[in-house]
């Protein structure tokens, strides 16, 4: 079996070709009656994205839209499973999750996708890897000290005590978006108000 630097060598040298369907992705999209995006929620671990990722998917849902969610959590348990939180791994982990939006996209899904996603660097990488006007950055902008007191899964204990290595906002970097096209406040609504946001930003008229 090749491996990844084989592979890497045989699409530099044009040996494998990228294959025509004839059904487009305009047709996938009409089919299902909208418009595929990818709504990236970004923000500190405790921000909130999970939940308002989830509200907005069942919006979305009672809506009438097709929908999935990558969440980073289920993503590390499968897909990346193999990664660590070194800087390399968190880009690695980004490039991946970014390539599955870009597939969803492509069968004409809404995906939402939570991730961490500390760099803006990855962040800007996803968005160009989409089409045109397609990728919308949400940040899901919570205070560390809010996220510390919320502390859902009892990681900020742990990296407080040191237990967790590279642990976003305590001993790694979260550099915040500049310019989103949704910023939300979490500590000024709930996870419902954050995610009907968020939708009518995307021109849908929830009932």
């Amino acid at each position: 079996m090749p491996d990844a630097s084989e592979l890497a060598g045989a699409v530099q040298n044009n040996n494998i070709v990228l294959q025509d369907f004839q059904i487009s992705r305009q047709e996938r999209a009409s089919i299902k009656g909208q418009r595929p995006r990818v709504i990236w929620l970004t923000g500190l671990s405790g921000a909130g994205k999970s939940t308002i990722a989830n509200a907005l998917e069942a919006q979305l849902h009672q809506a009438g839209y097709h929908t999935y969610i990558l969440d980073g959590d289920n993503i590390r348990h499968g897909l990346n499973s193999d990664l660590g939180f070194s800087d390399q791994d968190r880009v690695e982990n980004i490039r991946r999750v970014a390539e599955v939006a870009k597939l969803m996209a492509d069968a004409g899904l809404i995906v939402i996708v939570s991730f961490i996603s500390p760099f803006r660097a990855d962040r800007d990488m996803a968005r160009k890897m989409m089409s045109p006007g397609e990728f919308i950055e949400v940040f899901i902008d919570t205070s560390l000290k809010e996220c510390i007191r919320r502390d859902p899964k009892g990681l900020y204990r742990k990296a407080l005590a040191g237990e967790i290595k590279k642990f976003t906002g305590i001993s790694s970097s979260y550099e915040m978006p500049l310019a989103p096209e949704v910023h939300l406040r979490t500590e000024e609504g709930t996870a419902y108000d954050m995610a009907t946001r968020i939708a009518h930003h995307m021109g849908i008229k929830l009932s």
